[in-house]
């Protein structure tokens, strides 16, 4: 058979000395090259176009916002904070900046206590409708948030709710709740039930188990749904535009429109606002990066 099989390859058996490890097998030609047989220029050039075209619109901002008003140099120099003095002190944006704080560390809280609980009870309970209720979460997904201004307005004005941030917290929290909660619910699948049973037996309830046991093992996952909802409420326009109407009430994406007018836009405020605005989020996924992979990559393994 094995001689049959070389005539039809056309190969001849090798000969291996009794004993010797079987030798490697060849690579045919044109099987794909391993990755460390790729050169190096043909990984880091493609990163390093896709770093060039992601960091020159940063780049540009802080130019504008730290170039002196009239100016045209490529060069931030001389360095001017005339800009953020303006936006800063006479464009109201501390109140913005303190105003999107509140939203952002509200809506962080609640969708995290909420997706926790909801997170915990798809993970060790099996009830009748479970499917139905994944399932409804997975096509919420699809329900763009500006098809629910009008009933959101609807409910926060008869609950005489309009212009408060509590309205904004609360919308923002119901749209981040069905991702939260199956990232949750997958992160909590993947710690055994035998560790809280181990806690049953030695006499803790099931919510000093879930807080002694569980909990501590659900830090990166919490910390990627926390931060998550921050950034996105951080960064969302809509329902801030939509649910508040005084100027001490409007958020940082609200104040950044204000500075856009019907003939003129001042470039240097608009720039120095931005990069007031993104400073949190940088700072936040420069603190998190490691904790955010790990969670997301975690909760989505099981669902």
């Amino acid at each position: 058979m094995t001689a049959l099989l070389t005539e039809r390859n056309g190969t001849a058996p090798r000969s291996t000395a009794p004993g010797s490890p079987p030798s490697a097998p060849r690579r045919r030609p044109g099987r794909e090259r391993a990755f460390d047989d790729v050169p190096r220029w043909q990984i880091y050039l493609p990163l390093g176009i896709y770093l060039l075209f992601t960091l020159v619109p940063f780049y540009w901002m802080l130019l504008f916002a730290v170039r002196p008003a009239g100016s045209t140099s490529l060069v931030p120099w001389p360095m001017t904070g005339a800009h953020f003095s303006k936006v800063w002190n006479e464009r109201s944006f501390a109140v913005f900046f303190q105003n999107s704080m509140i939203v952002g560390v509200a809506t962080l809280v609640a969708t995290t206590l909420v997706a926790l609980a909801g997170g915990y009870a798809l993970a060790r309970f099996d009830f009748r409708i479970k499917g139905v209720f994944m399932l409804a979460l997975l096509c919420s997904q699809f329900i763009p948030g500006a098809l629910m201004l009008v009933p959101l307005f609807e409910i926060f004005r008869n609950l005489q709710m309009i212009n408060s941030l509590g309205s904004v917290v609360i919308a923002e929290t119901v749209f981040q709740l069905p991702l939260s909660i199956i990232l949750i619910s997958g992160f909590i699948k993947n710690v055994p039930v035998s560790l809280e049973e181990a806690a049953w037996v030695d006499g803790c309830s099931r919510f000093t188990a879930f807080r002694t046991v569980v909990l501590p093992l659900l830090r990166p996952g919490l910390i990627a749904v926390g931060s998550f909802a921050f950034v996105h409420s951080w960064n969302h326009f809509l329902f801030a535009l939509m649910f508040l109407s005084e100027q001490d009430k409007q958020t940082i994406p609200v104040g950044l429109n204000t500075l856009i007018g019907a003939d003129s836009v001042d470039l240097g405020a608009l720039a120095a606002g931005g990069v007031i605005a993104a400073v949190p989020v940088v700072v936040v996924f420069a603190f998190i990066q490691k904790w955010l992979i790990t969670g997301f990559s975690a909760g989505a393994v099981k669902g």
